[in-house]
């Protein structure tokens, strides 16, 4: 019998030993040269680091969702991550399904003691692009293209604007959102017919916040000969001397940390904890004069330091 507990305890180990972590992408996938990328990069940087195999799913409809995460907590990949707020209530369903497993789940929160919810201050490093957006500006009136119309996105604008006006209090924001649905994610044609609308009311800098919507409107504002901001990765190279910056949204540190283990509860990240920042490198160092730049790095050091207060959309209903 003391033969056969030993076997079994053994056994346990060894598959313990043996789980993988998992990770699920969204709508997009992890080639959306934007959210996805970025976490998948994470995922590839903890490879790298541990030596060790993960595995991985991109769903193509809302259903695999939940199946995804199923069959991966059956094979018993511990930890399951879900890449983005739609998959909060399957990661859910499954957490509960699966206590003695440990999930985590980006842009969402789900309580509960197994989880862990990796939530972002976008507002905070929106406010950075804005006031770059208001000193590179020629016209006074800057571009917004969101994807699906929900607080997220409002957060990111409602951020972007107040670090507009702190560059230049008589700077216009133009901004569009392109859906209602997880659809608007995914319709660069649309995105790029914003764009156009708003360059012909003067927009001139135009921040792309849309998932793969964003590689319409940043093709559409280099074709024009307008300044794009990219999101989530780096996306200057996109369209070189036409980029003016991306907004970094590093999810690639909440795969990182959740692969490394996962702490349940909440995590909050900002420009503090490096979750966001701004992309400066050779294809767009001719656009941000080290002056913009000085300013632009100066307000950064005082949100950090809490002299800047940035609005959060979500918490305080402002900008509407």
């Amino acid at each position: 019998m003391r033969a056969a507990l030993a076997a079994a305890v053994l056994a346990a180990w060894a598959a313990v030993a043996q789980a993988q972590p998992a990770i699920i992408f969204e709508l997009g996938g992890k080639n959306d040269k934007s959210f996805g990328t970025a976490a998948w990069e994470g995922a590839e940087r903890w490879k790298k680091a541990s030596g060790k195999p993960y595995l991985e799913f991109e769903i193509a409809n809302a259903a695999q969702r939940e199946q995804a995460a199923r069959r991966f907590a059956q094979r018993g990949a511990n930890p399951i991550v879900g890449v983005g707020f739609p998959q909060a209530s399957s990661i859910e369903a499954v957490a509960r399904e699966f206590p003695k497993l440990n999930f985590a789940i980006v842009d969402m929160v789900v309580a509960l003691p197994n989880v862990q919810s990796f939530v972002y201050r976008e507002h905070e490093g929106a406010f950075l692009a804005g006031q770059l957006a208001a000193l590179a500006s020629k016209t006074g009136k800057l571009g917004f293209v969101g994807g699906q119309d929900i607080p997220l996105v409002r957060k990111v604008l409602c951020g972007y604007e107040q670090g507009a006006k702190y560059a230049n209090p008589k700077v216009q924001v133009i901004s569009a959102m392109t859906g209602t649905t997880n659809a608007a994610w995914t319709d660069p044609a649309r995105g790029a017919e914003l764009t156009r609308t708003q360059a012909a009311q003067g927009a001139d800098v135009i921040f792309a916040a849309a998932g793969t919507t964003g590689l319409g409107v940043l093709q559409a504002a280099a074709d024009l000969g307008l300044l794009g901001i990219g999101v989530d990765s780096n996306q200057n190279g996109l369209h070189p001397g036409r980029m003016l910056t991306s907004m970094l949204k590093r999810t690639d540190v909440a795969v990182f940390q959740a692969f490394s283990g996962v702490q349940p509860g909440i995590t909050s990240l900002g420009l503090k904890e490096g979750g966001l920042d701004l992309a400066y490198d050779e294809h767009n160092a001719r656009l941000v004069t080290p002056e913009m730049r000085r300013r632009v790095e100066a307000a950064k050091a005082d949100i950090v330091a809490g002299r800047i207060q940035v609005i959060d959309y979500t918490a305080a209903m402002a900008c509407r």
